[in-house]
């Protein structure tokens, strides 16, 4: 059973991962499938070097994994329960983005 100790560091890790929105884009492309980090360099537009420290964050946060493949390694989100996650929070703020109910949300950055 999970102490609230531990509760909060997984949950803390997960919003240190979601807090750069190349982090999210990672995962985001890694829900949809495993893929190698030179094409996921390629396919983000960014430099491999600035991939791999974003990816090295993912790792440490328990949220991917690497899979050797010959010489290659693959990465993965580390528990396909990840990208349902990510669907269920993406889904969440989509909702609630929608129904605000301050007249001055975006004045008071509140709701």
């Amino acid at each position: 059973m999970l102490t609230a100790a531990s509760d909060i560091d997984v949950l803390t890790r997960f919003g240190r991962a979601l807090a750069d929105p190349l982090r999210c884009r990672v995962l985001l492309a890694l829900r949809a499938a495993p893929a190698y980090p030179a094409d996921l360099a390629d396919a983000l537009g960014v430099s491999r070097p600035r991939l791999s420290n974003h990816l090295a964050c993912l790792r440490d946060c328990g949220l991917v994994v690497t899979v050797p493949d010959g010489r290659r390694t693959r990465y993965e989100l580390a528990d396909a329960r990840f990208g349902q996650a990510l669907d269920a929070l993406r889904t969440a703020v989509v909702t609630v983005e929608s129904d605000r109910t301050c007249a001055d949300a975006d004045d008071r950055g509140c709701c």
